[in-house]
């Protein structure tokens, strides 16, 4: 009997060994790499309409806690937090003033609304709203 309870100790700890690493792991693969969006859900315009020059893309910081990147025309940085697979992105801070299209306001709209976030099988980033995807990003750069 003893051995029984040894063995399912031993297994039940494995297990939660193993979560808390595959949590970190989903975490820290955010970092370190340049995230550029291939999808947006939502608008009524095409995605190459609304962004027929350049695609948005975000950098996440682990150090300050805030992403920066371009929405397409102007630069911005906010903070973001994370909590397990959670995550919310404050105000966008002071950005250039060029207007480039609806594509800007959509994706800041929608970024503020995300509240889930999922690295996917295929290594790219899903911003979500619960479980709908709104926005997916594919890794670009490592710096």
């Amino acid at each position: 009997m003893d051995k029984i309870k040894t063995f399912s100790l031993v297994f039940l700890i494995i297990g939660m060994l193993s979560c808390s690493t595959s949590k970190k792991t989903t975490a820290t693969a955010l970092f370190n790499t340049t995230w550029e969006l291939e999808y947006l859900s939502g608008p009524k315009i095409a995605f190459e309409g609304l962004y027929p020059d350049r695609k948005p893309k975000i950098t996440f910081d682990p150090t300050t806690k805030r992403v920066e990147g371009n929405n397409s025309c102007n630069g911005y940085s906010a903070a973001y937090t994370i909590e397990g697979n959670e995550i919310s992105f404050g105000e966008p801070g002071p950005t250039t003033m060029m207007y480039c299209g609806e594509g800007e306001t959509f994706f800041l709209n929608t970024i503020k609304k995300v509240n889930t976030y999922r690295i996917d099988a295929e290594g790219k980033l899903n911003l979500m709203i619960d479980d709908i995807i709104m926005m997916r990003f594919k890794k670009i750069a490592k710096e």
